[in-house]
């Protein structure tokens, strides 16, 4: 059998090793150390808008502790996102509180400013209006800030960026992940770096980190006893994921190029086939790490579906993926309100995600243009 072409792989850079050697020898592997303050360093560094960055075990604990501090709580309305993955409207169920889910738009793939509206305006009128909106930042690509940022100011409702797929990414030169008042990075194995599981959470303020850090270790109060007044939770990073990170960071601008380059890859090989679009930037203010790179089937111009593709694809051991399946379709959410029309779910229905880790080789390019021009549209 021919060896595999993942999705999204882990690539180390090969410092890691050095951050890591270091936490066992100076006997710091519990989840504070150098490692931790030095890659929320360099996150902060990377971001350059003077935010503050707590390192944590997930993007979705970060999530969580996001809507802790907004006081998001039992039978409150968080608007979220509908195309995405489940991790972004999860932490909105822990807290008892219940998703409102909002269409894309169609040529972002991201939350739809103009369905965004329309559900703030009619869960007013339901007299619930919404504690938070969770935009996402979906397979890199930023979202419509501006637009989005100025339908949430107008009814003063807070903005939470999911960046989980999105570090590297910019809008208008500006880093996603420092728009919102929280922001979320993941670093999952299949992410544009990893700390094999990790995640962040970015905030406006020192006193916003500081809170976030009580949380994520459980919530002790200052006392010379065990002594909690909140509840708390065990999410903090550990030091040698941590030094993991330190190494990934090293080498983060290598991986976005690299993944640019691959999305450059697939234009070039999808040029001539007027059936399949390769999912891109739609202006110059937009600036995608391409963390997956996408493309949608056009059935007007081809009976051939993206599970078709996929099966060719899995037939050469190479694997792909369909786009995130809507949230409002999935069957644990589907008592939640919806705004918007079909734009997400023609995506999921057309849409196919490709080969798009940074340690793509030459030789495991070859093979996927072998299978595209194989394959029939």
């Amino acid at each position: 059998m021919k060896s595999k072409i993942w999705l999204s792989s882990p690539h180390m850079g090969g410092g890691e090793m050095k951050y890591v050697q270091e936490a066992f020898d100076q006997n710091w592997v519990a989840p504070l150390g150098k490692n931790v303050d030095e890659f929320e360093t360099a996150i902060e560094n990377f971001l350059n808008e003077n935010k503050f960055v707590s390192a944590l075990s997930s993007g979705t604990a970060a999530l969580h502790l996001a809507l802790v501090q907004l006081g998001v709580g039992y039978g409150d309305e968080v608007i979220c996102q509908s195309f995405t993955f489940s991790a972004s409207a999860n932490p909105i169920k822990y807290l008892g509180a219940n998703p409102v889910f909002v269409d894309s738009d169609e040529s972002n793939w991201n939350m739809s400013p103009v369905y965004l509206e329309q559900a703030i305006q009619d869960r007013i009128k339901k007299n619930k209006k919404p504690k938070a909106v969770i935009v996402v930042h979906l397979y890199g690509m930023p979202a419509m800030m501006d637009e989005l940022l100025e339908v949430c100011n107008k009814y003063d409702i807070p903005l939470v960026e999911d960046s989980a797929e999105a570090l590297g990414s910019t809008y208008k030169g500006r880093q996603c992940g420092t728009f919102g008042e929280f922001a979320l990075l993941s670093f999952n194995g299949n992410k544009i770096i990893t700390t094999s599981g990790g995640g962040a959470l970015v905030t406006n303020t020192k006193e916003q980190k500081d809170k976030t850090i009580f949380l994520s270790t459980q919530a002790r109060d200052n006392a010379p006893h065990y002594q909690h007044s909140e509840i708390g939770y065990n999410y903090r990073l550990s030091n040698i994921c941590a030094g993991i990170g330190r190494g990934q960071m090293e080498v983060l601008e290598q991986r976005v190029q690299k993944r640019r380059q691959n999305h450059d890859f697939y234009k070039e090989l999808f040029s001539n086939i007027e059936a399949a679009n390769v999912f891109s930037e739609i202006s110059s203010d937009f600036y995608s790490n391409h963390w997956l790179t996408s493309i949608t089937i056009n059935p007007t111009l081809t009976e051939k579906t993206n599970l078709e593709l996929m099966t060719a694809f899995a037939e050469e051991n190479i694997e792909t993926r369909p786009l995130w399946k809507p949230m409002h379709l999935q069957p644990v959410f589907n008592d939640c309100p919806y705004y918007g029309e079909t734009v997400a779910e023609d995506l999921f229905k057309r849409g196919l995600c490709l080969p798009s880790g940074s340690n793509l080789t030459n030789d495991d390019k070859k093979r996927i243009n072998e299978v595209i021009s194989k394959y029939q549209f």
